[in-house]
């Protein structure tokens, strides 16, 4: 597991390995002036001590103050290009998120919580940022650190640096000792994140519900609740923190003090001189910050070790519906709109209810077809059967006689508008909603296909007509326009077949009647409605009732009134619901 996380980072990293060169190239130079200044201190020292000059000592002053300035450059150019990459992996995820979640069907939405994933592209990314940010330039610095350091002080003394870095082991004992309440604090925090990002997203949804019943406090204190375990959460992550580092940071120091305490006895023997020990020190003092910083690294890895399973739970995941290699192109211009099912079965995952129960049907190209029945009789299973927005088996449904399950998807759904039960807006302008499928549409088929759903009149009511904003989800509209609004942006794409599912519920009748009136005058478009207003039905071409999954009568509504059965029935309720209106 270790090992595929190190390859995910290695991958994220690719793209940008140029930019890590130059990086760590600058790194490099950098501690190698690091440990060049001790050095020349180490010499100025000694030259002093045997011939001490004011000239001198000031031109020794000046190249110190040179280097250093160098060093502070080459620094901030190093840390720049380290966190770059960091900032840009940040971008490189989110976008390989976001293009993932787009990918996956509307089923995987319906058992992962928008909040938690949100809260993945989020702060899970910015955790890996920050891993491949200031944990690689921790990393590469303390390499560097070490690795330059080590040969200098065992250069002036072998004895006085082994015994100075001796107690080092103990120290990398001790944060392996931490690592695993770590990375259980971390993923502990991460999780009470996304419940908090769940919460809060759900009552800004449902905002006037809470307002309706009242619910504000146990809201609150709901929030309350989850903003507690955050609270434990976090600092639990921060005392194992501020448990584990000044642990790190007291072993660091001792070898300091090993070296005080030995080094001074090494110059009474004139083993060593005093610009040796000086030296010396400042190079222990250089090891115990990037020593320091290796427990920071290591909780940031163990961060990013977290957030790479979360992340990559949902990069990895296979879309359930998607094109495969037999997949054929199906330009919409060549679609006449001819649907068919044949034995056409579908169940739920997870459940044994049949949604679909063997259907067979042919809805003929340009015909108007409404679809009734009872709610749950699998009607709209079927709406999102036909776009693939379920998975469906092969050989089952078909479009103009192909396999849908073999038409490349873009030109399936580019072939058919779908209005689904729940009318979703976009927080834009009415005239961005109506266009959705075409951004630069004109303002003149914008505002035919607002005609034909019958909301134009009340568009150039408001105060900015079609730049009006709709609020998010269309909250600044009532239920009936925001409805005829989606009906606009399907007419608006003009595909061959348009299917309507229950989408003029909030639509009074008179004007249900008048928008499909509209729509069989479009001539070749194929149009199947599903609905429970059945004044709206007498003028379809065709009726199907449906009951339990199963399609029990079809025919026209002259057809269907003189038969006894369940359409029969539905009429006869609706009279009477007419009447006591």
């Amino acid at each position: 597991m270790i090992n595929s996380r190190f390859k995910k980072l290695i991958s994220y990293l690719k793209p940008h390995l140029d930019k890590l060169y130059w990086g760590t190239s600058a790194l490099f130079v950098v501690n190698i002036i690091g440990v060049y200044i001790p050095w020349l201190i180490r010499n100025i020292f000694d030259d002093l001590q045997e011939n001490f000059a004011y000239k001198t000592l000031m031109g020794y002053v000046i190249l110190l103050f040179i280097l250093a300035c160098i060093m502070w450059a080459i620094r901030m150019f190093s840390r720049v290009i380290i966190f770059g990459i960091g900032r840009q992996v940040e971008v490189d995820l989110k976008q390989r998120i976001f293009d993932q979640l787009l990918k996956l069907e509307p089923s995987y939405f319906s058992v992962n919580n928008s909040g938690d994933l949100i809260n993945r592209a989020t702060s899970d990314v910015d955790n890996i940022r920050r891993l491949v940010g200031f944990a690689i330039l921790s990393l590469i610095n303390i390499i560097f650190a070490y690795g330059l350091t080590l040969p200098a002080m065992l250069f002036i003394n072998v004895k006085l640096s082994l015994m100075a870095l001796a107690i080092y082991p103990l120290m990398l004992f001790t944060v392996q000792l931490f690592s695993d309440k770590l990375r259980e604090d971390q993923l502990e925090v991460q999780e009470k994140l996304s419940d908090i990002s769940e919460l809060i997203q759900e009552d800004m949804s449902g905002i006037s519900l809470i307002k309706i019943y009242a619910q504000e406090e146990n809201e609150k204190r709901a929030f309350a609740n989850k903003n507690k375990g955050l609270l434990k959460a976090n600092l639990s992550l921060a005392q194992t923190r501020n448990l584990l580092f000044p642990i790190i940071g007291g072993i660091a120091n001792i070898s300091l003090l090993v070296l005080l305490w030995f080094g001074t006895k090494e110059i009474e023997k004139n083993v060593i001189t005093v610009g040796d020990f000086i030296a010396l020190i400042i190079y222990v003092e250089r090891l115990v910050f990037p020593t320091a910083l290796l427990g920071f690294t290591i909780t940031t890895y163990q961060r990013g070790e977290v957030s790479i399973d979360r992340i990559e739970a949902i990069t990895q995941v296979e879309p359930k519906i998607q094109n495969n290699s037999s997949s054929v192109s199906f330009p919409v211009e060549k679609i006449k709109g001819e649907i068919t099912a044949v034995n056409l079965n579908y169940s739920y995952p997870n459940t044994q209810d049949i949604a679909l129960n063997n259907l067979n049907f042919t809805i003929n190209g340009g015909e108007t077809v409404a679809i009734v029945g009872l709610i749950g009789a699998g009607k709209s299973t079927l709406a999102n059967a036909i776009p693939r927005l379920l998975e469906i088996s092969s050989g089952q449904l078909f479009l103009d006689g192909i396999d849908i399950t073999t038409i490349n998807l873009t030109d399936l759904r580019k072939a058919i508008a779908y209005v689904p039960q729940e009318s979703f807006l976009f927080s834009t302008t009415i005239k961005k909603n109506i266009a959705y499928s075409d951004g630069v549409g004109e303002m003149i088929e914008v505002e035919y296909a607002a005609k034909q759903a019958q909301i134009h009149p009340e568009i150039m009511t408001f105060p900015q007509k079609y730049d009006t904003l709709v609020g998010e989800r269309g909250i600044s509209l009532s239920g009936g326009q925001r409805q005829r609004s989606s009906l606009a942006r399907a007419l608006f794409a003009d595909a061959p077949i348009l299917i309507l599912d229950d989408a003029l519920s909030s639509v009074d009748n008179k004007t249900a009647t008048q928008i499909l009136e509209n729509l069989k005058q479009e001539k070749g478009k194929t149009v199947i409605f599903i609905t429970h207003q059945l004044s709206a039905v007498q003028n379809a071409d065709r009726i199907l009732v449906m009951e339990a999954g199963k399609i029990v009568q079809s025919g026209t509504h002259q057809e269907l009134f003189y038969q006894e059965g369940l359409y029969k029935s539905l009429w006869q309720q609706h009279q009477l619901e007419e009447i006591l209106n």
